[in-house]
């Protein structure tokens, strides 16, 4: 399971840390989701999500002050004896001093934002479901070709980082070159970006490690882009059967999400950028709802048909 230090946590949402005395060094985030406690208030803990950040705004403050202060106090007070890694008040809602007092006893740190309390909730969800999302790392090349994530992938040595190179030419973005990380950010998007290590580097068998940005400018390359597309580079095999057509898509799964995969048979004379950035085109266009295959399908199906 992975985790989110709440230090990381008060830096990305800029929020005011109104318990400075209380130490957030080893606290984590696990949970992606965040709860706003109107029940709890009202003294129902049946199912309580105690591991995620707990959200007062203006419904739960205003309750709060119509139950009174000796009230609410004890139900905060039962709140953070589990231990909640955070509570956090919207809108600079006022903060009594008995939940300070009571934020010192447990350990859970009060924090204030002046942000909306659905805008607050929906960024912090936002970023939580990334830093929390299931990832792996695999070898390969991934670039942002007219907007389409495109993952290269093949044997050591086939030349994804010359193809990579070629793209970012042909003003193409670079994500990550030889290590790719990959995050499950839903059931239907993988998010991929590059180690901090080696961002924007790529290595080129003869003449060593160039850095992208430096060389092209920052507008050739790119943090993070979600997976759309993967070309796998293989060499040419002339007794295998390469498809000609494209009727039906073929898939590879990243961590149960499948993701549409070209097979591209590599052979002196065949410029692999350009194919590539085919690939995106046609598949955007697909997206759109124009399939150029079943298009001629149709076309030599309707002719037949006819003669």
């Amino acid at each position: 399971m992975y985790t989110v230090s709440l230090q990381d946590f008060i830096g990305k949402m800029d929020v005011e840390n109104l318990t400075p005395q209380v130490d957030v060094e080893n606290i984590e985030i696990s949970q992606s989701d965040v709860n706003r406690p109107a029940l709890q208030l009202a003294g129902f803990f049946d199912y309580f999500d105690h591991h995620r950040i707990q959200i007062i705004g203006q419904v739960e403050h205003t309750y709060m002050e119509k139950q009174g202060v000796e009230k609410s106090t004890e139900m905060v007070g039962r709140i953070m004896s589990y231990k909640v890694p955070a509570i956090v008040f919207c809108r600079n809602l006022s903060v009594p001093d008995e939940f300070l007092k009571l934020s010192e006893k447990y350990g859970v740190p009060i924090f204030r934002s002046p942000s909306d309390t659905s805008s607050f909730s929906a960024e912090v969800t936002r970023w939580l479901k990334v830093e929390l999302a299931p990832r792996i790392s695999i070898h390969g090349v991934l670039v942002d070709i007219y907007g389409e994530g495109v993952l290269i992938t093949g044997e050591s040595g086939i030349g994804k980082s010359e193809v990579a190179l070629e793209l970012i030419h042909r003003g193409h973005r670079l994500v990550s070159d030889d290590v790719v990380e990959i995050r499950k950010v839903s059931d239907v998007t993988l998010l991929g970006s590059a180690p901090d290590i080696t961002r924007h580097f790529i290595e080129l068998r003869g003449i060593g490690i160039i850095d992208a940005k430096t060389l092209f400018g920052v507008e050739s390359v790119k943090n993070t882009q979600s997976i759309d597309l993967v070309i796998k580079l293989e060499e040419w095999n002339k007794d295998q059967e390469y498809d000609r057509m494209g009727l039906e898509e073929n898939y590879i799964e990243y961590l149960g999400n499948k993701v549409v995969c070209h097979s591209i048979p590599i052979r002196p004379g065949r410029n692999v950028a350009i194919i590539c950035e085919s690939a995106a085109v046609n598949y955007r266009q697909k997206k759109m709802g124009y399939n150029a295959a079943l298009e001629l399908y149709n076309r030599v199906t309707s002719n037949l048909s006819g003669s």
